[in-house]
């Protein structure tokens, strides 16, 4: 049996930006394809043309080079290339029954991991060896999480099937959009996300989380003309300048009777020099709301002002989506049976059906759930605690490894679990 505390410690020592999980995705194919599953993965489990927010053609093929100088299968890689590192698994079971999937997220996020004293993964030496970048967010233990799963249902003692789904970019809520397209979630029954932590202590488990906002991110590129600032600015069209404008109108628009909302503008960037007109700037904007109309009434309105703003400095202006998602509706049904099952583990003190807590962040399991729930199947999103010593999305970030194990168990109870049991 693999030790899923050290698994996690190996994803952690490696972790990869989104779309660019080659090194992580070619060990899960590794040890599926072991285990006996049916294996598929690259192009067979996303769409390209659905992908969100892809990395440009240097950072991917970098990121593709490094996979392999880190030992990772070549074969499995070069199929992968260009950004394709989903990996969808399945295996029968032993008798007929329902197709049950769970979904485990494998990206890490493009912060600087600490290096100080007290900060366990540093202190055990397991700390971050991709400078710039780890695993601040717990996806490490989720892939590990999986790959234990995997390795305990290769008895194949459940009915039906188990659908496993390792999916990349998760955050900027990027990946799991073209998965649904490619038809990843068709026939599933029942769907199982989960996450560790979200400031839920140890020893407490919920059958599903509420409060995910629906998102948009979108990308504006604004294009004008260079000009001497000084000897012919008349002669320019500033990019920068409309993307300015855009910027302060997009943070005045009005709040919403309707539902809950959220702006903004997290990156602005052109220019070249203090004496020349900026013929390029870039601007990337996010919109939420707990309502999903909602969120695209605010889109609207943010790709309106981009327009206009641009007309008003002669600018041509091009916008990209590169990320979405949108709210999630658990169904009770999962969630009562996942807090049951939870309750039956000594390690669970704490099992609830719900979490009254809002989470007002997004997740693009959100569409993985919706396409499950449109076939007349069900789904939820777990939340496992686990204490931390720093929030998500932090140099500090580190999870409480004690909580992996009972989550397989939980997870393998909900596998085993017969229809109508």
């Amino acid at each position: 049996m693999i030790d899923v505390i050290e698994l996690r410690r190996e994803l952690h020592q490696y972790p990869e930006l989104g779309f660019t999980e080659f090194r992580t995705a070619a060990k899960v194919v590794q040890l599926l394809s072991g285990w006996g599953y049916k294996v598929n993965y690259a192009q067979d489990t996303m769409d390209g043309e659905s992908r969100r927010g892809l990395p440009s053609e240097e950072v991917l093929e970098e990121a593709y080079q490094r996979a392999l100088r880190e030992g990772a299968d070549p074969a499995v890689v070069e199929r992968m290339r260009g950004g394709y590192t989903a990996v969808v698994a399945e295996l029968d079971g032993s008798s007929d029954g329902p197709t049950v999937a769970f979904r485990f997220d494998m990206d890490a996020l493009p912060i600087p991991e600490s290096d100080k004293a007290g900060h366990f993964p540093a202190d055990q030496q397991f700390r971050s060896s991709h400078e710039g970048i780890m695993h601040a967010c717990a996806h490490d233990g989720h892939t590990a999480i999986g790959l234990a799963l995997a390795e305990r249902l290769s008895d194949r003692q459940f009915a039906g099937k188990v659908r496993l789904l390792f999916q990349p970019a998760e955050e900027g809520v990027r990946g799991a959009y073209a998965m649904v397209q490619k038809g990843m979630l068709d026939g599933v029954d029942r769907l199982f996300c989960m996450h560790l932590g979200t400031g839920v202590p140890t020893g407490h488990m919920r059958g599903a989380a509420r409060g995910f906002l629906a998102t948009t991110k979108l990308a504006a590129h604004f294009s004008g003309v260079s000009a001497h600032a000084g000897a012919s600015p008349e002669e320019g069209r500033n990019a920068l300048l409309g993307a300015a404008t855009a910027l302060l109108n997009i943070h005045a628009l009005p709040r919403f009777s309707t539902a809950d909302t959220r702006i903004n503008v997290g990156i602005l960037e052109g220019g070249s020099g203090a004496n020349i007109i900026p013929a390029h700037a870039r601007m990337v904007i996010e919109t939420r709301s707990a309502d999903e109309a909602t969120n695209r009434e605010l889109e609207r309105r943010v790709r309106q002002i981009i327009e206009h703003s641009a007309a008003m400095h002669e600018l041509e202006a091009k916008i990209e989506v590169i990320g979405g998602a949108i709210p999630i509706a658990c169904d009770a049904e999962l969630a009562e049976l996942a807090a049951a099952e939870a309750a039956q583990i000594p390690e669970f003190a704490h099992a609830e059906p719900f979490s009254d807590a809002s989470a007002l962040g997004s997740e693009d399991a959100s569409y993985m759930i919706r396409r499950v729930q449109e076939q007349g199947g069900k789904a939820t999103y777990m939340i496992i605690g686990t204490d931390l010593p720093a929030p998500h999305h932090h140099p500090e970030f580190d999870i409480h490894e004690a909580v992996l194990s009972p989550a397989v168990t939980l997870l393998e109870r909900l596998a085993r679990k017969r229809a109508g049991d």
